[in-house]
């Protein structure tokens, strides 16, 4: 899952934020940080789609499912079983 979790750093930072200095880790906070708001939760769901070929279902677009990095990765690979 390292793979996935480290192209998900490099697309949120330079893609969704915009930030690509920042240091960001697997386990970090995006939403309940505040570093991810709703405009970025939209256009990160639209980038794990089109990077990783998985369908989201808007009810998961929140810190239960989008939370951490890690978060995300498993709910990639679950998907792309």
């Amino acid at each position: 899952m390292l793979d996935i979790e480290e192209v998900l750093i490099d697309k949120i930072k330079n893609d969704v934020l915009d930030q690509p200095g920042r240091k960001l880790s697997s386990s970090d906070s995006l939403i309940r940080s505040g570093l991810i708001d709703s405009f970025h939760l939209v256009d990160l769901a639209l980038m794990i789609e089109e990077v990783f070929h998985v369908k989201l279902e808007d009810w998961e677009l929140n810190a239960d499912y989008f939370d951490t990095i890690e978060d995300l990765a498993v709910l990639i690979k679950t998907r792309s079983n």
